[in-house]
C-alpha cells in the first residue's frame, strides 16, 4: 500500500529510516562514550585511580617530584617505541622485534669503530647510527612481511631472536660504555627543570600524531588496517604503504635506543629485553585494535603512562618481582576492561577490543547508509565471501 513502511526486508534491503540513524541519536546506542573522547576518558580515569593508590599507599614517595621525574624517564623509552607500535598495528600488523631491535642499535652505536668516528668528527654519528640500524632492520622486517608475504608475527619474532643474537656477537656479551662527555651532557641534561628523554618523548608523541591524524599516509595506514583489498582498490600500495609502517617502527626504535644509551651510559645487548610485550601492552590498553583499523597516538601515551605508574606504584609498596608480574598482568586487564566499559557506555561491551559494530567505520565514526559491515572491518561485502589480505596476515582460511 502507498506511503506504508516495510516492516520485514530481506538482505540488501534497505533499513527503515530510524534505524540508520547515528548511534546515541536515538538514546539507545553508546553515544559519546563510544566515541575517541569517551575512551580517552576511560584511561585518563584508570590512570587517576592509579594515582590515587599510590598517593595513599606511599604518601611520601609517589607524590616527590622526583618520583614524578623518574616515572617520566622511564615512560618516554617504551613511549617511543610504542608510537612506532601503533602505527604498525594500526596498518593491520605486529612487531614483535622491537625490544631487540633497541639492543642492536645501542651495541652499533657504542661500538669502539663508532665511538672513535664521534671523537673524530661529532657525537651525533651514534645517534644517526642507531636510527640508520634500527630503520635497516624494520625494512628488513618490511621486505619479508610486505613482498615475502611472511605473516607478521613469524617474521617479526625471527628478527627478535636474530637482532639479540647479532647483538651479543658484536659486543661479545659485553657492555659497551659511552665515552662522550657531549653525547652524555646533551641527551642526559634538563631543560627548565624537564628532563631532555621527557622532551625527545613529547616531540615524537606529537610527530607522530600529525603524521597519523593529518597526513595522507596516516588515512592510509588506517584504510590498510581496515581492509587491504578496499584500500588497494582504491589504489593504495597496501605492500609499500606496510613496508614503510615497519621502516617506521624501526627508527623509532633507533631513537630509543639513544635515549637508552644517554639514561644508563651504556650500550648493551640486554636492552630492550621484553619491551616489546611492554609496548604492545600500551598501545592496547591505549584503545588501539590488534586487528588494525583504529588507534590513537594519545591514547598510547595514556597507556605507557598507565603501565609505567603501575610498576612505580608496585616498587615503592615494595613488592617482589613475581608479585609484582601476577600484578600487573590482573592490573592490565581490569584497566581494559574498565576502558572498553566506558568506551561502549554500557556493562559488560568488548566491541572496541575485536571489531567496530556494524554501523560504526574503523576509525571511530559512524558509516554511510548501506554500507556494508564487513567492507569495514575487512571482511566482503558479499555474505560468505573472503576478506581483502592483508600483507603479513596470512593466507585467508
Amino acid at each position: 500500500m502507498t506511503g506504508s513502511t516495510a516492516t520485514t526486508g530481506g538482505a540488501g534491503a534497505p533499513a527503515p529510516a530510524k534505524d540508520r540513524a547515528p548511534e546515541g541519536a536515538t538514546g539507545k546506542g553508546p553515544g559519546f562514550m563510544a566515541g575517541p573522547a569517551g575512551r580517552l576518558l576511560g584511561l585518563v580515569v584508570a590512570l587517576g585511580l592509579l594515582c590515587i593508590v599510590g598517593a595513599v599507599t606511599a604518601p611520601d614517595r609517589f607524590v616527590d617530584i622526583d618520583n614524578v621525574l623518574t616515572i617520566l624517564r622511564l615512560a618516554a623509552v617504551v613511549g617511543v617505541v610504542s608510537i612506532g607500535m601503533t602505527f604498525v598495528i594500526i596498518g593491520g600488523g605486529i612487531d614483535l622485534s622491537v625490544g631487540a631491535l633497541v639492543a642492536l642499535s645501542s651495541i652499533w652505536a657504542t661500538t669502539l669503530a663508532t665511538q672513535q668516528m664521534a671523537e673524530d668528527f661529532h657525537w651525533i654519528v651514534m645517534v644517526f647510527t642507531a636510527i640508520a640500524v634500527g630503520a635497516g632492520a624494520g625494512l628488513i622486517n618490511g621486505i619479508v612481511i610486505a613482498y615475502g608475504r611472511l605473516v607478521a608475527f613469524i617474521a617479526t619474532l625471527a628478527m627478535l631472536v636474530s637482532a639479540r643474537g647479532l647483538a651479543e656477537i658484536i659486543a661479545n656479551r659485553r657492555t659497551q660504555i659511552v665515552q662522550d662527555r657531549g653525547f652524555r651532557e646533551f641527551f642526559g641534561g634538563d631543560v627548565f627543570g624537564v628532563p631532555g628523554l621527557v622532551i625527545i618523548w613529547a616531540l615524537v608523541s606529537v610527530g607522530g600524531w600529525i603524521l597519523l591524524n593529518r597526513t595522507t599516509f596516516g588515512r592510509h595506514t588506517f584504510a590498510v588496517g581496515g581492509n587491504a583489498e578496499a584500500a588497494r582498490l582504491a589504489g593504495i600500495r597496501v605492500q609499500w604503504h606496510t613496508l614503510k609502517l615497519y621502516v617506521l617502527s624501526g627508527v623509532t626504535c633507533g631513537i630509543a635506543a639513544v635515549m637508552l644509551m644517554a639514561r644508563t651510559t651504556t650500550g648493551s645487548s640486554t636492552h630492550g629485553t621484553l619491551m616489546e610485550l611492554q609496548a604492545i601492552a600500551a598501545v592496547v590498553i591505549g584503545g588501539t585494535l590488534l586487528v588494525g583499523g583504529r588507534g590513537t597516538i594519545v591514547g598510547t601515551v595514556l597507556g605507557v603512562l598507565i603501565l609505567i605508574t603501575l610498576g612505580n606504584v608496585f616498587v615503592l609498596n615494595n613488592l617482589s618481582s613475581s608479585a609484582q608480574a601476577v600484578a600487573q598482568g590482573l592490573i592490565i586487564v581490569l584497566a581494559v576492561l574498565l576502558q572498553s566499559r566506558l568506551a561502549e557506555g554500557r556493562g559488560g561491551g568488548f566491541g572496541w577490543l575485536t571489531r567496530s559494530r556494524s554501523g560504526e567505520s574503523s576509525s571511530g565514526g559512524p558509516v554511510a547508509g548501506g554500507t556494508p559491515a564487513g567492507a569495514v572491518s575487512g571482511g566482503s561485502s558479499v555474505p560468505g565471501a573472503p576478506g581483502g589480505d592483508r600483507p603479513g596476515a596470512g593466507p585467508t582460511p
